[in-house]
């Protein structure tokens, strides 16, 4: 898992994400968009759909960026939903997205490191995650953090990307995840680098039957993966 934005630097993964993600802030929503073709947004709905099934009150929406997946939750759930992400600049774009849709009393953004979360333990009545867990430094540690500071019961969705099974749909990804899409990050975001590291790591990150297993390993419980568009993401839901 440490596969790093930015090879020829010495400094951590950590580190170099929030680099990374400073620098692609601005452009990073519409950038997600284009290369999901909208998708993007139909399976964060589907995320907060899942998790308003369960009537939370408090939703911890772990590795937030610019706010997408917290602001879908608000439109389902009634939750007091609070963000969370190392990034200032992601964060600050989603501050500035919450203002404009006056969703400040339902959503709170924080500068908080999902493997070193400054909340109590047993805290929220579910958490989310969408495309943020293949870029903890430590996997285990950061899914251990979620573990903690989940109410018993609780419920963890996440969204991560994974990679197609079949032909010729894996041939496909693999030309479209490693030629087009650092293409079009070096055109809209002039970071190239970044969308290299954004699709390696989508490319070596365990999915399906392999994530289950690792959610297993840190404790939960009731754990089940509903691949997306074919394998290209995966849903994963899963119980404290």
């Amino acid at each position: 898992m440490n596969h790093k934005p930015y090879k020829n630097l010495n400094n951590s993964k950590k580190e170099q994400i929030v680099t990374m993600f400073d620098r692609i802030a601005e452009t990073y929503d519409q950038l997600n968009g284009l290369i999901t073709f909208g998708m993007d947004k139909t399976w964060r709905r589907r995320v907060a759909k899942m998790i308003a099934a369960n009537d939370p009150k408090t939703i911890l929406d772990a590795a937030t960026g610019t706010g997408a997946l917290a602001i879908d939750l608000a439109e389902y759930s009634s939750a007091r939903i609070i963000g969370v992400d190392i990034s200032g600049e992601m964060l600050s774009i989603g501050k500035e997205k919450i203002k404009h849709l006056e969703l400040d009393h339902k959503i709170t953004l924080e500068l908080d490191d999902a493997e070193a979360l400054s909340f109590n333990p047993d805290t929220f009545d579910a958490i989310s995650i969408g495309f943020g867990v293949r870029n903890f430094d430590n996997l285990n540690k950061g899914l251990s953090e979620i573990y903690r500071v989940l109410k018993p019961g609780g419920q963890l969705v996440i969204l991560e990307t994974s990679v197609p099974k079949y032909f010729p749909f894996k041939q496909g990804y693999y030309l479209f995840s490693h030629w087009i899409i650092p293409m079009l990050g070096k055109i809209f975001s002039k970071e190239k680098l970044a969308y290299e590291y954004l699709s390696d790591s989508a490319s070596i990150f365990p999915y399906g039957k392999r994530f289950n297993r690792i959610l297993k390993e840190n404790k939960f419980v009731s754990i089940a993966n509903h691949p997306q568009m074919l394998g290209i993401v995966t849903i994963y839901t899963a119980f404290k």
